[in-house]
């Protein structure tokens, strides 16, 4: 039959491309190596063992927010009537997603740009998109992995730095430090040097820049290898967190206060569970917590054997993630119920010597002193974790040695969460050929380097500022419409029921209806709805942040300039435009995607029903037999197989 040649269509994968048919209809042929995966390669690097990967995943997916996020919301939304939908969108929303994410990774050996290219080169944005966002979060998580080393080297003194105010010169106490804390002065003045607004950058702090600089060498050096040298560093990262929230448990519950903290913040609110926004808090914290579409899941699987139970892997460590979190709250509430009855004892104390007649007043100590006003004193984020918690800590004997060990619980999330994150960039950029004939440790220095430049601007007076801009805008509505799209990528156009049949070859299991209801309808709607309130509360909302005033000594509300806006806008629009401009590029002949014939993966397309049922998606050695090789000499040239060397495998779209 001739060959006619006509205009390729911007989505197929190889070179080797013929239409066999006037209407278009035909076969995308490309080679493998047999014995391969099936779409990966035999030199993708792998976990050396199974403790090595669960580690990783959880030392990724157990992160800072477990311990100053999620008690936060729990005493916001409800107490622990907030566990109830915590727990509810746990099942619904994170475990589905998340075995989507580790079982087509380890299907497609594949880091995420090439699990969507590979799906559909339509898709091929999604890889992008995230590679992109990644990127933004890297950038302000390890200046957090910073401040934690300057706090860190400041605890090995006594006492604390942040235990008492500075003095003048004629003795008294820094105006700015009397009318805030002894903490908040530390962390706003001393280890920020804060600007009153974004609109002045008071410069750089050179202290901060040396801690960023040491924050990004330990970074490089932990994964300027990948997970060869990651993994290695993972056993400590994840361990010692829960050794160290072991040791504030035990001596957390026997502080004086502690139970108040605990009743405080467990005491169910069954009312709050009408209220939408709890509902929403839950779903936004269960996302955030697994560290979804950040493509770092997709790489971790892709490290896994071809035969691993990744179902299992997925509930031992959601389970894992939503215990971390319970328990950390109680550890920090614990903590936080003794620094509450503290500071009413020294209120108390402070009355009777000023207002002894008032003092000996039950309903007046009460009004004045109150142990429900301190514990109402909510805080999250690095409030909780370089204030609060700190005040609590210079009230326990042996102070520095509490501050050490809780910085170097941070140190270990941040640091665990950081090679996650960066995991999960490096994979898409290492699946680029390109970039596959450069060393993996130039590579990996070279980005590392760029982030350090572009992270400067964190180190400046108005770096805390731009930190919660980055946090509100660059890993939010993006994110969301990415973990959308790949559930949508996943179940409707690689198709439900091939996924599960993956699965079921992966692991022996068999997806229920469980998983068909929430990976095809559950999930997708509650993130529709995470993203639709998302960009909604952006809209109808004031942007606003939390400046620091030295004159009153406390934050006030201020409005974020219009060009900072801008710049949040920009962020969201590189977010997410990689996946609008990579499908409408590639749908309309724009660009072209040509792998190399080694990294291929037969595909058919637009088949005719006469070759339909010819072109099963089977891998034809693993049903070929040695009775077929007598055959096979007496066959035409035509009908030989290649040879014993290559296979071929076909894929529907």
């Amino acid at each position: 039959m001739a060959v006619k040649s006509e205009p390729r269509n911007g989505h197929e994968l190889s070179p080797l491309n013929v239409r066999l048919t006037d209407d278009g209809a035909g076969v995308t042929v490309v080679l493998t190596p047999a014995g391969s995966a099936a779409h990966g390669n035999e030199e993708r690097a792998s976990w050396d063992n199974k403790m090595q990967f669960m580690l990783s995943i959880i030392g990724y997916s157990v992160g800072l927010g477990n311990i100053w996020r999620f008690p936060y919301l729990c005493q916001q939304n409800g107490g622990g009537a907030f566990l109830i939908p915590f727990l509810v969108m746990l099942i619904l929303e994170g475990v589905p997603l998340f075995l989507i994410e580790l079982g087509i990774g380890q299907k497609m050996r594949l880091g995420s740009l090439g699990v969507w290219n590979t799906i559909h080169p339509w898709l091929g944005g999604l890889g992008i998109a995230s590679c992109t966002v990644t990127f933004f979060v890297a950038l302000y998580y390890n200046v957090i992995i910073t401040w934690c080393f300057y706090y860190l080297f400041n605890s090995f003194q006594s006492p604390l730095p942040w235990a008492s105010c500075p003095k003048l010169e004629n003795g008294s106490a820094v105006p700015e430090c009397e009318k805030s804390s002894e903490t908040a002065y530390f962390w706003y003045r001393t280890t920020l040097d804060v600007s009153p607004s974004m609109e002045d950058s008071g410069g750089l702090k050179w202290w901060i820049v040396l801690c960023l600089l040491l924050a990004w060498t330990v970074v490089f050096f932990i994964v300027m290898k990948g997970i060869q040298s990651s993994g290695k560093v993972v056993y400590f990262t994840s361990m010692f967190p829960y050794m160290v929230l072991t040791i504030f448990f035990i001596r957390g519950i026997t502080l004086k206060g502690a139970s108040a903290g605990l009743v405080h913040m467990y005491t169910p609110k069954i009312d709050m569970l009408l209220n939408p926004n709890v509902w929403l808090d839950a779903a936004t914290q269960v996302f955030y917590s697994f560290g979804l579409a950040f493509g770092s899941l997709i790489a971790f699987g892709s490290y896994n054997p071809p035969k691993n139970n990744c179902v299992r892997d997925v509930i031992l460590v959601s389970t894992t993630n939503a215990l971390t979190a319970i328990y950390a709250s109680v550890v920090v509430f614990a903590i936080l119920g003794f620094k509450a009855r503290a500071n009413v004892d020294k209120c108390i104390l402070n009355l009777k010597l000023t207002n002894p007649v008032e003092a000996n007043s039950t309903d007046y100590l009460n009004e004045h002193c109150s142990l429900a006003k301190q514990l109402d004193q909510a805080a999250e984020g690095t409030g909780l974790a370089f204030i609060v918690f700190t005040q609590a800590i210079v009230e326990l004997p042996g102070a520095p040695f509490w501050a050490i060990i809780f910085f170097l619980m941070l140190l270990s999330l941040g640091i665990g969460s950081q090679i996650g994150i960066l995991e999960g960039m490096l994979s898409c950029i290492f699946d680029i050929d390109f970039f596959k004939r450069i060393r993996k440790q130039y590579l990996t220095g070279f980005v590392c380097i760029t982030c350090f430049c572009v992270g400067l601007i964190f180190a400046t007076g108005a770096g805390e500022y731009w930190l919660k801009l980055f946090d509100s805008f660059a890993g939010t509505i993006g994110l969301v419409m990415i973990a959308l799209l790949e559930m949508i990528a996943v179940m409707f156009i690689y198709g439900h029921e091939k996924f599960t049949q993956d699965i079921e070859d992966m692991t022996g299991y068999r997806p229920g209806a469980y998983w068909q209801i929430t990976w095809r309808f559950l999930a997708p709607v509650i993130m529709t709805c995470i993203l639709v309130s998302s960009i909604v509360f952006r809209i109808l909302n004031k942007n606003t942040y939390m400046a620091w005033d030295a004159n009153k000594g406390e934050t006030v509300e201020t409005e974020y300039p219009e060009w900072v806006m801008v710049v949040a806008i920009l962020m969201v629009t590189a977010s997410i435009l990689p996946i609008f401009a990579v499908f409408l590029l590639r749908r309309f002949q724009c660009l072209k995607l040509d792998v190399d014939i080694h990294q291929g993966a037969i595909r058919r397309i637009d088949t005719t029903v006469s070759t339909k049922e010819m072109m099963a998606d089977v891998d034809l050695d693993e049903y070929h037999d040695d009775s077929e090789d007598e055959d096979e000499e007496d066959c035409p040239p035509s009908r030989q197989r290649i040879g014993k060397a290559f296979k071929m495998e076909v894929m529907d779209f």
